[in-house]
């Protein structure tokens, strides 16, 4: 028989992690791929201004860098060119070092953890073999996932939704100063990660809460940075 009592729903505590340059070093790869493919529809692109755009989704990319008055039906070409010669590159990429301990501790710490990626599914399987921490994962996005892309928040809104998440409950964690602003509109605090080509003054200025260097000073300053605090938080409520 049912004792009367009411029961809480229990509450989870998490993580969304970005992944090409948070997890895995691919921002520059990402460049270059984005350089070869306005170069062959005749745009010649800065490689620096389109570093400083990763972490946009590519649709907001190509308006960013061409400006409105480019002809937005080579968009979609674009787009699709620039994953071509991407997944050229696949079998080089590499993790960062510490990124998949670094998932390991959050589960571990009773983080649900949740990669809040825009890659499509067939590049997300490469990223998640790359991170090799599978097993502590509880839910990943894909660009499907999402109407809007960075720095629209559409991407972690579904990164929540996939972990039984909510935002309040949540940590992101981040390389670019789009992602930050993502999180930012649904103020979920950011921490962010200076190994994906963007300084840490960058990153604070846009809202980021801690910025450490690589995912190894992250994991250094576990115990007294955010990520212990929220998987402490877990444990209490």
């Amino acid at each position: 028989m049912a004792d009367g009592t009411t029961h809480s729903p229990e509450v989870r505590h998490g993580v969304l992690f970005d992944v090409d340059g948070t997890l895995v070093d691919s921002n520059y790869q990402h460049t270059l791929a984005w350089w070869q493919a306005f170069r062959r529809f005749g745009h010649d692109v800065p490689m620096a201004e389109i570093h400083r755009a990763i972490g946009m989704g590519g649709d907001k990319l190509v308006a960013h860098l061409l400006g409105e008055d480019r002809d937005a039906e080579q968009d979609a070409e674009l787009d699709s060119t620039h994953g071509a010669i991407f997944s050229t590159y696949w079998p080089g990429l590499r993790p960062f070092a510490g990124a998949g301990e670094l998932v390991r501790r959050c589960a571990d710490d009773g983080l649900t953890v949740v990669l809040a990626s825009s890659a499509s599914k067939q590049e997300l399987g490469v990223l998640r073999g790359i991170i090799d921490a599978d097993e502590a994962i509880s839910a990943a996005t894909s660009s499907s996932d999402a109407e809007n892309s960075k720095p629209s928040p559409d991407i972690l809104e579904a990164a929540l939704d996939a972990g039984g998440l909510k935002a309040a409950n949540a940590v992101f964690v981040g390389d670019s100063v789009w992602d930050v602003l993502a999180a930012s509109e649904l103020a979920i605090p950011t921490i962010g990660l200076a190994s994906g080509g963007t300084s840490e003054a960058e990153l604070r200025e846009a809202g980021a809460v801690e910025v450490y260097k690589d995912i190894r000073a992250l994991l250094d300053a576990f115990d007294d940075g955010a990520l212990h605090r929220l998987a402490t938080s877990s444990d209490e409520a």
